[in-house]
């Protein structure tokens, strides 16, 4: 099997990263590793014992230790976080890559939700990571208790063109390492140079210097495979997001999601932070219902 590493070194400095960065999460947390037919799968387990079971899937080329970084209301004693590292991308998780397309990375996160001992789970994702719960929703639906997917892939992405003017500064910074042509790299996602915070700039940079960036995004899913996910779904999505816009989105979630309710993120590009109403309506939705 090949890494997804440049070199050994690189390796060190993203798990290293990874490392510093879970370490500053403001909540104890513990490693646990579980066995797939697609490979071990890393996994932390944070928050409240006591609190909602809640499985998190964080974005592509990036890791779980940024997403639990980033996403602090997460953990504020609402939720049993369960986080995966993505099978195939920087962390913990055997580096085994998954076709974008197809539906292996639900079969995955199902075999996940089993080997964790859950028979069902409440589910969040946001882009990629929203990608495999929507490919999750299609490949074993009765495995989805609630689930939120925020500007995500998998319902109607944008034409792949809309991402290639990324590729362009990548190639100039890979050979230059000059700061602007890094900055370029991430602003088609971001919209404006300050959305993108010190946390995500740190991510990024070790993805693109250490790792071999995956370009491929999960692909839209079945509407007849959807149709079959009878758990309440929220959806949210940006209006400036390149990548997965609102505008493409919404009405698609709408026509292929059962029990949906979809949220306009105004002025939102692919990155960025949610909004305090935002994180409160997520955590609401997650919470419903639960005993």
């Amino acid at each position: 099997m090949k890494s997804l590493y440049k070199s050994a070194e690189g390796k060190r400095a993203v798990l290293g990263l990874y490392d510093e960065q879970l370490s500053r999460i403001g909540c104890p947390f513990e490693d646990a590793y579980v066995d797939t037919a697609f490979g071990r799968t890393h996994v932390v387990v944070t928050g409240n014992p006591k609190a909602v079971p809640l499985l998190s899937f964080h974005g592509g080329n990036s890791t779980t230790a940024h997403n639990l970084i980033t996403s602090p209301f997460l953990l504020r004693g609402d939720f049993r976080v369960f986080a995966v590292d993505t099978i195939g991308h920087p962390g913990k998780s055997d580096e085994a890559c998954l076709p974008p397309s197809g539906y292996a990375y639900g079969e995955w996160a199902a075999q996940v939700i089993d080997a964790l001992g859950f028979a069902r789970m409440r589910c969040i994702g946001g882009s990629f990571g929203a990608g495999i719960l929507a490919k999750l929703m299609c490949a074993a639906p009765e495995k989805v208790e609630r689930a939120v997917l925020f500007v995500p892939s998998g319902i109607k992405n944008a034409p792949v063109w809309h991402s290639m003017s990324m590729m362009g500064p990548m190639v100039m910074y890979l050979l230059t390492r000059r700061e602007e042509w890094f900055v370029k790299t991430l602003l088609p996602m971001a919209g404006a140079p300050d959305v993108i915070d010190a946390e995500t700039l740190a991510t990024a940079r070790a993805t693109i210097d250490h790792a071999k960036v995956k370009a491929g995004m999960p692909t839209d899913v079945d509407p007849e495979r959807m149709a079959a996910c009878t758990a309440p779904t929220l959806v949210m999505a940006g209006d400036a997001d390149r990548l997965f816009p609102a505008a493409r989105v919404l009405p698609q979630a709408e026509a292929i999601i059962p029990n949906v309710t979809c949220r306009l993120m105004p002025g939102r590009a692919h990155m960025g932070a949610l909004t305090a109403d935002q994180e409160r309506e997520i955590v609401e939705f997650l919470k419903e219902g639960a005993r």
